[in-house]
């Protein structure tokens, strides 16, 4: 355990790892000095850039999952560190500021001012946690012979001025794929899990899928889908209360869950 991460067990003989990147809001002090909002502005960003309630979306889906798979949550919002970017210039997200470490908001205003150097955050926080994801994928390797990663996540119903691809479809559900990591069994699970929560889409208008770089490309025992939930089938938006919606997709990615596991 640590103070902005957690891995919470799951049953010995499960492969599924539930990774939940960007559910939280803390912002710690001494990172909180380095953005120039005032706590306004910087309300309504965390109202924007969080996936509301996705850790409570994990959780919920353990208790009916027949194999309890694990979880691996963020404690620390996004506006630390992205983890689940590159921390270098191949992330096509620096070009609109978010790239590892934000320096824009969502409406592309200042986040931080344009020289911070983001190496200090990265070390504190980017590489640790980096570094536990690959040991936890590596963990379920050892005990299973293979790991599934569940990425889970949300996005707004209206496309944000900081999406670089959000012209397309925005889907109730949206299913982020990876043609090396991404095995066609696994994503018609999906598709057949989610059915009851309306229409599913395919990498619009978000792509891809989180896989540790140690095992990216190269490790076909590690398999891995991106869950995208529309927000409004599940809460008030930008940032408010879950609703009802979220008790069926808990039991839609419970039902995943344990297809991925068999």
């Amino acid at each position: 355990m640590s103070a902005s991460f957690d891995l919470l067990p799951g049953a010995a003989d499960s492969p599924v790892i539930l990774h939940v990147p960007h559910s939280a809001r803390d912002i710690p002090a001494e990172v909180r000095a380095g953005i120039v909002l005032d706590e306004g502005a910087l309300g309504r960003e965390l109202d924007h850039i969080t996936d509301a309630h996705t850790a409570e979306l994990a959780e919920a889906a353990v208790r009916p999952a027949r194999v309890a798979p694990w979880r691996f949550v963020n404690r620390l919002s996004r506006l630390v560190v992205d983890p689940e970017r590159f921390p270098d210039e191949r992330e096509e997200m620096l070009a609109v500021g978010m790239g590892a470490v934000y320096t824009r908001t969502t409406h592309l205003a200042r986040l931080r001012p344009a020289d911070t150097d983001p190496g200090p955050l990265v070390e504190r926080y980017f590489r640790p946690y980096a570094q536990a994801m690959t040991d936890a994928v590596a963990g379920r390797l050892a005990a299973t012979g293979r790991a599934v990663i569940i990425d889970v996540h949300s996005y707004p119903s209206a496309r944000l001025p900081y999406e670089l691809h959000g012209e397309g479809p925005r889907p109730p559900v949206c299913l982020g794929t990876d043609a090396f990591h991404t095995p066609p069994a696994l994503l018609a699970a999906a598709r057949e899990a989610f059915a009851s929560c309306g229409e599913t889409g395919l990498d619009s208008p978000f792509s891809g899928t989180y896989v540790p770089l140690e095992f990216y490309g190269t490790e076909p025992r590690v398999s891995a889908l991106m869950i995208e939930i529309r927000r409004d089938t599940y809460m008030t938006e930008p940032g408010g209360p879950a609703g009802p919606g979220l008790t069926r997709l808990a039991r839609a990615l419970a039902t995943l869950v344990d297809a991925a596991t068999r």
